[in-house]
């Protein structure tokens, strides 16, 4: 069994494909990490944290 890797989604893309990325990842809805991100968007740090993944996380190249 080839092991799962992390990418930023293109097709559950809405900003730069993070939160769709992650939820294929973890197999779950895009909306429920979205929002989970949003709550923690609002203490400031993850703005920073979502860019920064965005950054590290490289983007699906089979979409």
């Amino acid at each position: 069994m080839e092991p799962r890797k992390l990418y930023r989604s293109k097709k559950n893309a809405m900003l730069l494909g993070v939160c769709g990325g992650v939820a294929e990842y973890f197999n779950i809805d895009p909306t429920l990490i979205r929002l989970v991100w949003a709550l923690f968007g609002c203490t400031g740090t993850g703005i920073l944290a979502y860019f920064v993944a965005a950054i590290i996380i490289p983007s699906n190249p089979n979409q």
